[in-house]
């Protein structure tokens, strides 16, 4: 029972630190930041165009109607 209890506290302890690290991000491996790494990414893509707009003219929408906090 007490040698269940250690392996099971060994992976409990494993689990939780895996995702720690998974989150951290080493910068010095990194050649140039993120959003140089993306630019382009939607070059040419008439989806992507087409969500833009349409975000554009939903927030165009919401002004003047009280929603954003403007009269």
């Amino acid at each position: 029972m007490e040698k269940h209890l250690k392996d099971t506290k060994s992976t409990l302890e494993a689990a939780i630190t895996e995702p720690k690290n998974q989150t951290e991000i080493d910068f010095s491996t990194t050649a140039s930041p993120w959003w140089n790494q993306i630019a382009g990414t939607f070059a040419d893509n008439s989806a992507y165009d087409e969500s833009i707009r349409l975000g554009r003219e939903y927030r165009g929408s919401l002004r003047g109607s009280g929603v954003l906090g403007e009269e």
